[in-house]
C-alpha cells in the first residue's frame, strides 16, 4: 500500500457510490484522511459500513446538499473541526437529466446546473480558506467527455459540464499563485448508477451500444469504464507527481474522443 496521501485530508463530494466511492477508497487506501459527503444519507451509511468492513476507518461520512451554500458551509465547519484543514477537494456531486429542449422545464435545467455547477463553485468557495494554507492543496473537478461534445438530449446536463471544464480553467489562473491547483477529469463511458436505464437495466447492455461502441470499437479499448478507472487519474492529479499541472483536463474515456 503506498502512502503518498499520508498526513493530507480529503473532501470527496457525490461520495457513496459509483466513482466518487472509488476515489474515496483509492486516497484511503494511499494515506489519506477523508470526508465522505452526499446527500443520500442511506447511500453514506452503507458506504461506511462497505469500508469498514473493507479495514478503512480514517474517514467521516457528512451529509449535505452541494446546491445549498448554506449547507455546504456547514460542511466545511463540520469538517475543519473534525479532521483539520484540507489539502484536496474532489467536486463529484452530480445529477443526470436527458430531457429533449422543447420539453426542458427552466426548474430542471435550473437544478442540474445547481447540482452540477454551482455546488462546485460552492464547495471551491467555502473550503477555499483551508486550501490556501496547505502546500499541497488540490481541486480536481470531475466532469465529463459530454462537456466537451454534442449528444442528444442532454442540453441541462452537458452545458454545466462545459461549464465546469471552464470553471477548472479559469480558476486555475486565478488560484496557482496561491499553490491551489485546479484540473479537472473528464470521464466518458463508466458503469454507474446514471448508465441505468428507467427499467434498470444498463445503457451499456443495449445492442445498439454494443454494436458501435464494443464491436466496431468506437471505445478503442473496447470495454466500457470502471470506477476505479477514474479514481487512479484522480489520485495522480492530486499527487506530487502532477505538481506542474494546472488547468488541464484529462479525458479518461478508453479512447472515445480519439474517434470524433
Amino acid at each position: 500500500m503506498r502512502s503518498r496521501f499520508k498526513s493530507r485530508r480529503a473532501v470527496v463530494t457525490g461520495s457513496a457510490r459509483g466513482i466518487g466511492l472509488s476515489i474515496t477508497r483509492r486516497l484511503l487506501e494511499e494515506g489519506a484522511t477523508v470526508a465522505m459527503v452526499d446527500i443520500d444519507a442511506d447511500a453514506l451509511a452503507e458506504a461506511t459500513r462497505v469500508l469498514n468492513s473493507a479495514g478503512f476507518t480514517d474517514f467521516i461520512h457528512c451529509e449535505c446538499d452541494v446546491a445549498d451554500r448554506r449547507s455546504v458551509e456547514t460542511l466545511s465547519t463540520k469538517v475543519e473541526r473534525q479532521i483539520g484543514s484540507v489539502d484536496i477537494l474532489i467536486n463529484n456531486a452530480a445529477i443526470l437529466d436527458s430531457t429533449a429542449i422543447d420539453a426542458l422545464a427552466t426548474s430542471t435545467l435550473e437544478e442540474v446546473w445547481r447540482v452540477n455547477f454551482t455546488g462546485a463553485v460552492n464547495c471551491i468557495q467555502a473550503f477555499l480558506a483551508q486550501l490556501s494554507q496547505s502546500h499541497t492543496a488540490r481541486i480536481v473537478n470531475i466532469a465529463s467527455i459530454n462537456g466537451l461534445r454534442g449528444t442528444s438530449n442532454s442540453v441541462a446536463y452537458n452545458s454545466a459540464k462545459a461549464a465546469l471544464i471552464n470553471l477548472t480553467r479559469s480558476l486555475a489562473v486565478d488560484l496557482s499563485p496561491r499553490g491551489i491547483l485546479v484540473n479537472a477529469v473528464a470521464p466518458g463511458f463508466i458503469e454507474t448508477r446514471m448508465s441505468r436505464l428507467p427499467d434498470g437495466t444498463s445503457e451499456y447492455d443495449t445492442e445498439w451500444f454494443r454494436d458501435v461502441f464494443i464491436k466496431h470499437r468506437r471505445i478503442p479499448l473496447g470495454r466500457v469504464g470502471r470506477p476505479e478507472d477514474v479514481a487512479g487519474p484522480v489520485a495522480f492529479l492530486c499527487s506530487d507527481d502532477a505538481q506542474y499541472i494546472a488547468g488541464h483536463v484529462l479525458i479518461v474515456d478508453g479512447g472515445v474522443t480519439a474517434t470524433f
